[in-house]
């Protein structure tokens, strides 16, 4: 079995474009965090500079504890804002990077296949089992791969729907919580 320069080449340009195609996921999702940063770490400095003079103009002990826990709220609701986003961007990007690997792999068994193919062909007489042999190794091996892959998803389906309910519970405390304790300390 020979390889021509233009296999070469083409096998060399395919690997360039599915670096570039990485490049440029890693490079927008980099670039979509950078912006959520950016746009968080304004919002908490104007809601801070806000809850600053809230907190300052407050004209006795009661209202002073019915401002913070009052602001207490809209934090935490940011705060949980801000992490389904990061986890959001991480999710795509790895969805993303997978596809490419599954395309990648896809692509190698293809020639990996067709290379075994044109072994076959040119081997000599009786090699047929050995060649059986291999490909039934290749095919529980993609079998496997694709079994893996599966229960990678679901798994990160499960992780996935376990942040939203931890998110939501954390909300639902915070906000049955900061009504309670302002009401224990006025009263």
């Amino acid at each position: 079995m020979t390889t021509t320069p233009e296999q070469i080449v083409a096998a060399n340009k395919a690997n360039v474009e599915t670096l570039l195609t990485l490049a440029n996921t890693a490079f927008a999702s980099a670039e979509r965090i950078a912006a959520l940063n950016l746009n968080t770490a304004r919002a908490v400095l104007e809601d801070s500079v806000a809850s600053t003079k809230a907190l300052l103009g407050a004209k006795d002990v009661q209202e002073l504890l019915a401002l913070q826990t009052s602001l207490a709220q809209p934090l935490v609701e940011k705060a949980v804002a801000y992490s389904r986003s990061i986890y959001e961007i991480a999710s795509q990007t790895q969805e993303e990077v997978s596809k490419l690997v599954e395309a990648q792999v896809a692509e190698a068994n293809k020639s990996f296949a067709a290379a075994l193919d044109k072994a076959a062909k040119s081997a000599p007489a009786g090699s047929d089992v050995a060649v059986a042999a291999v490909k039934s190794a290749i095919a529980a091996a993609n079998s496997a791969y694709d079994s893996v892959t599966k229960a990678a998803k679901q798994v990160a389906e499960i992780a996935e729907a376990n942040v939203a309910a931890a998110t939501s519970a954390t909300v639902k405390a915070v906000s049955t919580t900061a009504p309670a304790k302002s009401s224990k300390k006025v009263a």
